[in-house]
């Protein structure tokens, strides 16, 4: 039995360091081809962290199973975590109607929800109704509409803005795909139109169908979801990079024209993130050969929860001198 009480909260670093800990992981590692390394930029995510990680590979039995063989054989209430712990502002968002993209899972997911716990009106928007559903009724007291649309479709925009009324305070394009992480001699017409579609064009139409309410009210907010394939060309493949990199100039572009109408727009570039978001079957050998060793320098991969933080601080009223920013939150990667 371990010394102290590891949980699925505890970080990993604290269960790979642990005499009992240590080799049940490891044993875990083993087990699927991986090493100790392989965890090193997740060492401050909780042990739980690894069953979304592991898009469905990772059942979450198994998470329990480590968790009562380091207990003596039974699983402990959890501990207060030992790191960042989400904190409610109640209030924060009362009486505001809010869009969120790809609000089904993800960084979209916990967006809405912290709007959602924090007071605001949410129009979740995904192209999974089910899940949609889903997340909806884990939150039965909150205030939340669904949309299931195609962002890039314009009859989806229309029904986002029905749902939405009359007053939209704020939006956050969430929405969006990765590449095969091809170089651009690779790159084909299909990735590249739906990369660029459902990245660019998608927070484009809907931006501007929500624009003019804001300016009708005289303020509101925008924040996009650019990455560190934004402010890099070692982070993605072709098509990602580019759509990221365009996301940054929509966002400059848009907080330039509209700042005089009260309007704030915005962008997140999130580095690594533990949410588990399938790549496409087929990756690229050339350009994961190329970017693997800038990509393994990552100094930490981020929470969903904790790219929601920083997205929602820009959304709100605390924003309320910044315009025009791109605010890395990447755990210091892009000053590397």
């Amino acid at each position: 039995m371990s010394a102290k009480k590891l949980t699925a909260a505890s970080p990993i670093g604290e269960w790979l360091d642990d005499e009992v800990g240590g080799p049940l992981v490891g044993g875990l590692l083993a087990a699927s081809g991986a090493t100790a390394e392989t965890l090193a930029p997740l060492r401050a995510l909780p042990l739980q962290q690894l069953v979304a990680l592991s898009q469905g590979q990772l059942p979450q039995s198994v998470v329990d199973d480590l968790v009562r063989q380091a207990n003596g054989g039974e699983i402990p209430d959890d501990e207060a975590p030992s790191g960042w712990v989400e904190k409610i502002t109640a209030g924060r968002f009362a009486g505001q109607t809010v869009v969120v993209t790809g609000a089904a899972s993800g960084i979209g997911r916990a967006t809405a929800a912290r709007v959602a716990r924090e007071g605001g009106r949410v129009v979740a928007v995904d192209v999974s109704a089910d899940k949609l559903a889903e997340f909806a009724a884990s939150l039965p007291e909150a205030d939340i509409v669904t949309v299931a649309g195609d962002i890039t479709r314009q009859e989806s925009i229309d029904e986002i803005v029905a749902a939405a009324g009359e007053r939209i305070d704020a939006l956050a394009n969430v929405a969006g795909i990765n590449d095969d992480f091809s170089p651009l001699h690779e790159t084909t017409d299909a990735m590249w139109d739906r990369v660029m579609g459902v990245n660019v064009t998608g927070a484009f139409k809907l931006t501007r169908a929500v624009l003019p309410a804001m300016i009708a009210a005289g303020r509101g907010s925008v924040v996009n979801i650019a990455s560190e394939a934004g402010l890099r060309g070692s982070a993605s493949g072709n098509a990602y990079t580019t759509s990221k990199h365009a996301v940054v100039g929509l966002t400059r572009s848009a907080a330039f024209m509209y700042g005089p109408h009260g309007i704030r727009v915005n962008a997140v570039a999130p580095g690594g993130v533990a949410t588990g978001i399938p790549f496409p079957p087929h990756v690229s050998e050339a350009g994961s050969a190329r970017l693997q060793p800038f990509q393994s320098a990552i100094p930490t991969l981020a929470t969903a929860e904790q790219l929601a933080a920083s997205i929602t601080f820009l959304l709100s009223d605390d924003g309320v001198n910044l315009n025009g920013v791109i605010l890395p939150s990447d755990g210091g990667w892009s000053v590397q």
